[in-house]
């Protein structure tokens, strides 16, 4: 960064205040005395003062921030305007326009609709226009061109404002002081340094007094977006790989997924293909077979029997019988003739309830009675005997 030491400020004439008669009680601290009516500013607060604007604008726009450059005098118009251009800053070199920075969204309107006049110019699409309107829209594109023309690319409000005569842009310095931005500002003598930031005691008047604080600024404000830039770029760069690997990726999948769908739809088809196939054959042999019941008639049932075959189970008529007996053959519980009876009772045993003829019956019964005991002793008698002739 480019510094300026005290013998370049006593060259410039950054020394020189105004008259006595017309200087501000406030800048006192910064007069170190007079010479011939006129205040002279004290260099050394100057220098001091110069590198803290100069250290802080470095900072702020290494950081991406933006600066504001604010110059419509004559001997500063030209010099913010290259300065400005060479570290791609905003800038006001020939009329503020009120309401830029507290009106930021009408302005930005205005900004968007130079743009649409400078693409017809461009584009050449104006000529097509009626003369009539394309001497209307010409004249609106030269007079927003001499407002907004160094802010047309200037999207935000800044970040901060450089300021070279606080007399002339006494508007700039109410707008940029209501939204509590960082002011840097050239302060000659007569002026109010109470609402300023980075204060640079200096003769604002003086054509190589403004150049010399402007360079030095500016060349700060250069370097500093130069290094943003290289930044900028790099992640630029990066992001811009990031996003070609995303895509190159997201390509990959993409044809792979193809790929798959392509085999998965070739496998159906050869899956619908088979079946139809198949289906097509099936078709082809039911047409061709016979009738069920021709077939029947033509081939016998395998476990069909012929009429003639014997039974399996058939026996034959002069078989004899398996559990047929000989007519010879004895009875198995057959009892022969002479075999007793095996409860046959001898004649001459006496019965076990006999009662000798010459005991008295404790119940004695009538004559009558002996007769019936007598007939049933004799039905008792045929009854074994039936008995024995049936075994």
């Amino acid at each position: 960064m480019a510094q300026a030491g005290i013998q370049n400020l006593l060259e410039a004439g950054v020394h020189f205040g105004h008259q006595t008669s017309r200087w501000n009680p406030n800048m006192r601290r910064y007069i170190a005395g007079e010479l011939d009516g006129i205040h002279i500013i004290d260099l050394l607060q100057t220098e001091e003062m110069l590198e803290d604007a100069r250290r802080f604008v470095g900072e702020l726009t290494s950081g991406g921030g933006k600066v504001l450059f604010v110059g419509t005098k004559k001997q500063a118009s030209d010099v913010i305007q290259n300065w400005a251009e060479k570290s791609n800053m905003p800038y006001v070199n020939r009329r503020w326009l009120p309401g830029l920075l507290t009106n930021f969204n009408i302005s930005s309107a205005r900004i968007k609709r130079l743009h649409e006049l400078n693409d017809l110019v461009e584009t050449e699409q104006i000529d097509l226009l009626p003369t009539k309107e394309r001497m209307k829209m010409m004249a609106e594109r030269t007079k927003l061109e001499f407002a907004l023309g160094g802010v047309k690319d200037m999207d935000r409000v800044p970040d901060a404002v450089f300021i070279m005569d606080l007399k002339a842009e006494e508007i700039a310095l109410r707008e940029a002081t209501r939204l509590r931005l960082p002011i840097i500002a050239l302060v000659d003598s007569n002026c109010d340094p109470g609402n300023i930031d980075f204060v640079v005691p200096g003769n604002d008047d003086a054509i190589r007094s403004c150049e010399l604080v402007i360079s030095t600024v500016g060349s700060a404000i250069e370097e500093g977006a130069g290094a943003w830039a290289v930044i900028e770029e790099k992640r630029q760069a990066e992001e811009k790989a990031r996003r070609e690997k995303e895509d190159a990726e997201r390509k990959k999948r993409e044809e792979e997924d193809k790929i798959r769908r392509e085999a998965i739809e070739k496998e159906q088809a050869e899956e619908k293909a088979r079946k139809k196939a198949e289906d097509k054959v099936k078709a082809e042999a039911a047409a061709a077979a016979p009738a069920p019941e021709a077939k029947q008639k033509e081939k016998p049932h395998p476990q069909a029997v012929p009429d003639d075959a014997p039974h399996p189970q058939a026996v034959p008529d002069d078989a004899p019988h398996p559990q047929a007996v000989p007519d010879d053959a004895p009875h198995p519980q057959a009892v022969p003739d002479d075999a007793p009876h095996p409860q046959a009772v001898p004649d001459d045993a006496p019965h076990p309830q006999a009662v000798p003829d010459d005991a008295p019956h404790p119940q004695a019964v009538p004559d009558d009675a002996e007769t019936e005991v007598a007939e049933s002793d004799d039905s008792s008698d045929s009854k074994a005997a039936a008995t024995e002739e049936k075994s």
